[in-house]
Parts: structure tokens; sequence; C-alpha cells
């Protein structure tokens, strides 16, 4: 038994983790993006960056002989194209953004059942659930998307309607099986690393499994799930730019559509460059969240 002293310490020789709650929460975005510029590292990569700019910018004007046409008037020129897509049509590196949320939802949703199923009494659901996992996990991306963009139909009728089903629609659906498998690894291991005590206390107190599990087991497993799972998210953005290879009209269809119309070698670095930055710009200031709440969830013996 626990002493009260033991407990007023915060001291104990169990290992404990404490429920999952939200400490800091009169933090705005504005602290956050604080500690973000804040960074060194983030403040050497702006300075890298915006002193690379200045050469290639007078660089280009010398190549081209054309003082008055600067990289940045044609980065400026290409850009709504290369963000949003052409007027009246759904494209650019929204669209990237777009696809990686959807993605992300749906392999969510598919990955939590998928990752209880792997750890499910019942034989034959663990088994299925077990060889559905690691097909996905270990299958090639690009040969998902392929495969999904040629299997699933073009266009469906409902109700003597005909409906264009988009290739990012297809697209995002392939995206979103390799990410269900990842998640379900991260909910089973997750599940799997609470002490077994838990279960046993819970079933002397007349809990069922599926009790159990949603109201004991799950919301402690929230802490450990968080970071692994923002961190597949940061990759699944990345990747998202494989869907340009089905014609997909995304940042970088569009980023080739723009060197296609200028017709000038020397702008591929720098236009590409461009698009990658949008994908730091984004991405960086999740992964560093990450590396915030896992150091804030670490979980070690000894401390309640």
């Amino acid at each position: 038994m626990i002493s009260p002293n033991t407990i007023k310490s915060g001291k104990t020789d169990l290992p404990v983790l404490l429920p999952f709650k939200l400490h800091g929460a009169t933090r705005t975005a504005s602290d956050y993006w604080t500690e973000i510029i804040s960074n060194k590292s983030f403040v050497i990569f702006i300075l890298a960056v915006l002193s690379l700019w200045m050469l290639i910018d007078s660089a280009f004007a010398q190549v081209t002989g054309n003082p008055d046409q600067t990289l940045w008037d044609t980065i400026v020129k290409w850009t709504p194209l290369m963000m949003f897509g052409p007027k009246g049509e759904f494209g650019g590196f929204v669209l990237n953004i777009v696809v990686s949320f959807i993605a992300m939802g749906l392999g969510t949703f598919l990955g939590l059942w998928l990752g209880i199923g792997q750890v499910s009494p019942n034989n034959l659901i663990r088994r299925v659930s077990w060889v559905t996992t690691q097909l996905f996990r270990n299958s090639p991306w690009l040969v998902l998307l392929f495969y999904f963009m040629l299997l699933l139909p073009f266009r469906v009728e409902l109700f003597g309607v005909d409906y264009d089903i988009p290739g990012w629609t297809k697209a995002t659906f392939a995206l979103s099986l390799p990410i269900m498998a990842n998640v379900s690894e991260i909910v089973r291991g997750a599940i799997e690393s609470i002490p077994t005590g838990q279960w046993e206390s819970s079933e002397s107190l007349a809990f069922s499994r599926s009790q159990t599990l949603w109201r004991i087991i799950l919301p402690q497993c929230v802490k450990r799930m968080i970071p692994p799972w923002m961190n597949w998210y940061c990759i699944l953005t990345m990747s998202t730019p494989l869907i340009s290879i089905l014609g997909v009209s995304d940042g970088m269809t569009l980023t080739q559509d723009a060197l296609a119309a200028e017709g000038r070698s020397e702008y591929l670095i720098p236009m590409y460059l461009w698009l990658m930055s949008w994908f730091f710009a984004y991405s960086y200031p999740i992964a560093a969240w990450t590396r915030r709440l896992e150091n804030k969830f670490v979980i070690g013996k000894g401390v309640l």
C-alpha cells in the first residue's frame, strides 16, 4: 500500500502513468511559435536561405542578361499557381495538405480498430488484423498508389446519376492504407505497454474486457501514441508529392508545369527549393511540437 506521505512527495517504486491532461492550458498558439522562432537551428536555417536567395537572384540577372527579370519576379509570378492551382480548379500545395489531413484521419480511424484487433482474444480476428497490418506496413507507397489508381473506377453511377471520382481522392485512400497499418502498430504497442496489473485490477472490479479497454487502457495509451502519430503525419505530408506521378495537380505537378511554361533550365533548382521551403515551414513546427510532447510525456519508474 502506498502511504499518504509517498503520494504527497510524488514518488513511488511502482511504474505509474498519470492520467492524460493538458498542462499549461493558458498557453496560446503564439507562445509555441515564439519558442519555434527562437530556436537557434531555425534562425540559422532562415538566414542561410535568405543569403543563398540573394546570391541566386543576382546570378539569375546576369545569366538571363535581363536585370529586370529577377528570380524573385519569376517566383512571384508562379507562386499562386503552385500554391492554389489554376483558377476554378482545386490543386497545388493546398491539395497536398488536404490529402495529408484526409489520409491521416481515415488511416487513424481504421488503424485504431486494426490495432485493437491485434490484441483481440479471438484468434481469427487477431490473425487477420496482424496479416493486414504487415501487408500494408511493408508495401511500397508508390506501388499502392498505382494499384488503387488503376483498381478503383474513374466514374460511378448512383441512382442513375454519373459521378466522376477525382484522382486525388483515390490517391488519398491509397495513402491512408500504410498509415492505417503503422497506426495499428502504434495502438498495439501502446496497449501492450500498459502493465498487466491494470487488466487484473479491472477484472477484480468486475469490469468487462470492453469496459477495461475503452475506459482504463486506451485513455492511458493517448500519451504514448501522440508523438509517434505526429511523426507519421509529418512522414505522410512529405510523401504526398508522390501523387504527382499519377497526374494529380498537386504542388509538384504544378511546379513542373510552371517550369515547362518558362522553358528555362536554370529555374529548376530555385523553383523546387521554393516548393521545398513550404513543406519545411509546414512540417518543422509539427516536428518541434512532437519533440516537446516526447519530453513532456516521458514515462519513468519512480515518478507518480
